[in-house]
């Protein structure tokens, strides 16, 4: 099973294009992916991120259903096609390296595949005690 998309990362003329001037917008993995992060669109609530390739986002575009590529399955997936936790999607911007995608959503139901609300809830990382200097940016 193959965990890249199919084809080159630019679209198919079988299923459709990408519009061309959103394709030169991103930049993608050598695989042809693009990180895609996904939030609640009233809440700002950071539910998951997934990765899409033009295809992907093509078809999301286009019927407002979030489509995203498997790499563990190597295939395309709706979200909520089998669990009926959908995404609706309200938004869709790109950042200002073309590196990665901003979905805002409307989530019904849980967005993570174990059943949480977000791919988030595992709990947080504990951070360290702030030192009294400031870390500094490598900048003299």
């Amino acid at each position: 099973m193959s965990t890249s998309p199919p084809g080159d990362g630019a679209g198919s003329s079988v299923r459709g294009e990408l519009d061309p001037a959103i394709a030169a917008r991103l930049s993608r993995t050598p695989d042809g992916l693009v990180p895609a992060i996904v939030q609640q669109y009233d809440t700002g609530e950071v539910l998951m991120l997934a990765w899409m390739d033009d295809e992907a986002l093509r078809r999301t575009l286009g019927t407002r259903s979030a489509t995203y590529w498997s790499r563990s399955r190597g295939e395309y997936w709706v979200k909520g096609a089998t669990s009926g936790h959908v995404q609706r999607v309200v938004s869709v911007a790109v950042d200002c390296d073309g590196d990665t995608l901003l979905l805002k959503v409307d989530q019904t139901g849980s967005a993570c595949h174990t059943g949480d609300r977000t791919c988030f809830d595992a709990g947080a990382v504990p951070l360290p005690p702030v030192s009294a200097e400031p870390a500094g940016d490598g900048v003299p």
